[in-house]
């Protein structure tokens, strides 16, 4: 039943309210006065929609760009931590502080190079060619008295160094086999590594006139996996080129491993620091 309006129920315009006035049948209850919602409450349920879908949109966004590397931003935020990106070898994926990893697993080594260098096409090519041999669907002959090629141990299974270089400046790593009883440490100081290793230069280039000169020469110990790294400073000079290098010596479980960087003595002052950086970060991995 409907309710009656008195004039005292009419307001003035000056004082109209949005109260509306439902029948008792229309409500469905007490017949008490509701509110509609006024423009201002739309308007904040929209705008609560949008912020959450906003929020929701840019965080997808943001882990797109950031697994994609867009613009180098995650670079950018690994470098504003780059202990922790380097300590969970993010860097093998980012660049951090300009920096890449390489992690060689089967090897058991890491060690960091600029990111702006590339891998050797020697051995990427060499290394195609290996897998490529693998994958052949001939069968092999039945009887092959063919002896298999072996590697040469004195060649580098990593190598870096600028796009487009004569390969004077560059980082590589080379892997020989030794007596598993080998130590390094038998050759005395780090002074007497250094030379024993300059002395084996200048006997592998005979007939040339090679100078090999010791600068420094420092041990980094790791008691944890029990390995000793040798650092050594030189210079080599012959006739026609004159380097400076730094190199890192250690040897595990019959194997004597060599990371060494060199550059032309003309550009020693630009790299100086990325090379002691490099050699520092050279580090024996779990297999």
């Amino acid at each position: 039943m409907a309710r009656i309006l008195s004039p005292r129920h009419l307001a003035s315009p000056s004082s109209r309210s949005l109260t509306v006035v439902r029948s008792s049948a229309e409500g469905g209850g007490s017949g008490g006065p509701t509110s509609e919602p006024t423009p201002a409450d739309e308007f904040g349920r929209l705008a609560a929609t949008f912020r959450r879908r906003l929020v929701v949109g840019t965080g997808a966004a943001s882990l797109l760009a950031i697994g994609a590397n867009f613009g180098g931003l995650t670079s950018f935020l690994l470098g504003i931590s780059p202990n922790t990106g380097r300590a969970l070898r993010l860097d093998v994926l980012y660049p951090v502080n300009g920096f890449t990893r390489c992690f060689d697993l089967a090897n058991a080594f890491e060690f960091i190079y600029p990111a702006s260098w590339v891998g050797d096409q020697t051995l990427l090519y060499r290394e195609a060619f290996k897998a490529e041999s693998q994958r052949s669907l001939d069968p092999p002959p039945l009887f092959n008295r063919l002896k298999r090629p072996t590697r040469n141990f004195s060649e580098p299974i990593a190598a870096f160094g600028p796009p487009g270089s004569n390969g004077e400046l560059n980082v590589s790593v080379i892997v020989s086999p030794v007596p598993l009883d080998f130590s390094i440490e038998a050759f005395g100081s780090p002074k007497e590594v250094g030379e024993a290793v300059l002395g084996r230069i200048a006997k592998s280039r005979r007939g040339t006139d090679i100078r090999a000169t010791l600068i420094d020469a420092t041990l980094r110990e790791d008691p944890k996996n029990k390995v000793n790294y040798y650092k050594l400073e030189f210079k080599v000079e012959g006739p026609s080129f004159r380097r400076h290098n730094v190199a890192v010596c250690c040897a595990r479980d019959g194997k004597l491993y060599t990371l060494n960087a060199q550059a032309p003595e003309s550009g020693w002052s630009q790299v100086k620091k990325d090379f002691f950086q490099i050699a520092d970060s050279f580090n024996l991995i779990s297999a």
